[in-house]
């Protein structure tokens, strides 16, 4: 799968000294990218890292993300701006590196409290690592999958509690009181 907003990095030229990257999609990437994110529009993504070698190839990243873009309200089906900021940490691993425990699946992992708080880790091969991607990933994981237009409430109509498994229950027992 070719990325459509790829900003490619040597991850060997990440010494002793920690180095900056930033990071601005044109408006030929920020269009692909809202296409493959089902957003009406993307006026702004940028990003800027801070990638320092930590051991082994493993590389740490601050990452500070700004977007602006449309989504279509669930609720109203308008489209209505948004503005997302976030700080990210990550960790870019060398694939041999990855974590497989035997016996589970790539897909399968064992989620602790420390897993949550920790780092995500992003694999790469061939001491390149690709920040844009990393960028539109971060962005995938920011956007509201059910995003909603401020003010933007259901109609009492679709607020009916009679689909509630439970709504027979609770009207039994407020006929008891």
């Amino acid at each position: 799968m070719t990325e459509e907003f790829s900003h490619p990095v040597k991850a060997g030229q990440i010494k002793t000294q920690p180095q900056e990257f930033r990071l601005a999609a044109n408006e030929a990437e920020r269009d692909a990218l809202a296409q493959r994110f089902g957003l009406v529009s993307l006026a702004r993504l940028e990003g800027h890292f801070k990638l320092k070698h930590e051991r082994s190839g493993i590389i740490g990243a601050e990452l500070a993300m700004r977007a602006t873009l449309t989504q279509t309200c669930v609720v109203t089906l308008e489209a209505f701006d948004a503005k997302i900021r976030e700080e990210t940490v990550l960790r870019f691993v060398p694939g041999a590196l990855m974590r497989h425990v035997p016996g589970e699946t790539e897909d399968e992992e064992d989620i602790t409290p420390e897993s949550l708080d920790s780092p995500d880790e992003i694999p790469y091969a061939n001491d390149i690592i690709d920040l844009g991607a990393a960028l539109a990933e971060q962005l995938a994981l920011a956007l509201d999958p059910y995003p909603r237009k401020p003010g933007a409430s259901l109609p009492e109509a679709a607020s009916d509690n009679s689909a509630n498994p439970f709504a027979a229950l609770g009207a039994r027992i407020g006929k008891k009181s």
